[in-house]
């Protein structure tokens, strides 16, 4: 009989850029059992909201994850407006719909990077980073960050996009979308990521419905659940259909990543052409007085932010849960089974994001 051990996996590991640790049972090269722990960097935003106003709190929900900072503000956003039953004008919906592809182009290009690193293509990596930067790029033009962006608001918006950088940005789409594709072509053409990625870290659909998983991770498995379609911000008024794989293996989730970015660019697209004119924000009096679980789907997943107000400026309760944790049960499941080499690129399959999990 093989001989059990345990190894420490992180929470610093050369390959993982996230401080996530987990405890793994070895046969040999096998992995048999995980344990994982968290609370690695726990921050304490959610206590702010007893020391920052409702309207303050979206600067701290924003730094709740760089990766996911427009989306942590818009959810947040959305939960007070339904609490005090604000409705924000048309425009700033469709505003708030092309910043939130955005961020879905920049967190998928990152992680292609990080992804393709982790199995050893750098040049892939330096690829998928060239062209997060664009992304970046429009970012910084029409926000005036790069990933802290500061432009969701109570109400609405604190930034118009003027017409002539609408049609910039229309114009420049085009271009993007074919390197996309050339792009996504490798990572889901190539024999080597494909023999790298097949059958690797495997989840049922059974099993990501029961486990709760979230995001591509779940949609990977052939779950067809993606909070877009519930038609929050502008996402109603554009036909949005979710990308869905059935394999539930690294690859699948690899290619719902893949396919995802060419359906951000047709939103984003439809979105600049459908732009209704009009204000972007509404004046907010008062203070919230009720309760609501607020949701959007972020990169990685479903985002539900829990907000209570008690009539007060500052609010009574905040209770935020994010994709990564939701889908570490998922990634505890997958894991047996694989080779230890195996571990890094199974594990950035999920997209791990621990500074969004441990708040």
């Amino acid at each position: 009989m093989p001989e059990r051990i345990v190894v420490p996996f992180g929470p610093q590991h050369p390959v993982l850029p996230e401080p996530i640790h987990l405890d793994l049972v070895l046969e040999d090269e096998l992995v048999v059992d995980v344990v994982p722990s968290i609370g690695y960097i726990h921050r304490g935003l959610e206590q702010l909201v007893q020391k920052r106003e409702y309207t303050e709190y979206v600067y701290v929900a924003e730094r709740i994850c760089g990766i996911c900072s427009f989306m942590h503000a818009l959810c947040y956003c959305q939960g007070i407006e339904h609490i005090m039953e604000i409705e924000v004008p048309d425009r700033s919906r469709y505003l708030r719909t092309i910043w939130s592809e955005c961020s879905r182009l920049h967190s998928h290009l990152l992680w292609l990077g990080l992804f393709a690193d982790g199995m050893g293509f750098e040049n892939l990596f330096m690829r998928s980073w060239q062209l997060r930067e664009s992304v970046l790029d429009v970012f910084e033009d029409t926000t005036g960050g790069r990933i802290i962006q500061g432009t969701c608001k109570v109400g609405g918006v604190r930034r118009d996009i003027g017409q002539e950088k609408l049609d910039e940005m229309h114009r420049a789409l085009d271009p993007f979308e074919e390197k996309c594709r050339d792009l996504g072509d490798v990572f889901l053409n190539d024999e080597t990521v494909k023999y790298r990625l097949q059958g690797l870290g495997v989840l049922s659909k059974d099993e990501a419905y029961t486990l709760g998983a979230a995001g591509p991770t779940l949609r990977g498995s052939g779950v067809a659940v993606d909070h877009r379609e519930t038609g929050y911000a502008a996402y109603g008024d554009l036909g949005f259909k979710p990308v869905v794989e059935t394999a539930g293996d690294c690859y699948a989730r690899c290619a719902v990543r893949v396919r995802e970015l060419y359906s951000s660019i047709d939103l984003i697209r439809r979105a600049i052409e459908e732009m209704p004119e009009g204000p972007i924000d509404v004046k907010v009096k008062g203070a919230p007085n009720g309760e609501y679980f607020s949701r959007v789907e972020q990169p990685r997943g479903e985002v539900v932010h829990y907000l209570r107000g008690d009539g007060t400026k500052h609010l009574a309760r905040a209770r935020i849960r994010t994709p990564t944790l939701a889908n570490i049960p998922a990634l505890v499941k997958m894991l047996p089974g694989a080779q230890l080499a195996d571990v890094p690129v199974v594990v950035l399959s999920i997209d791990p994001c621990i500074s969004c999990t441990e708040r």
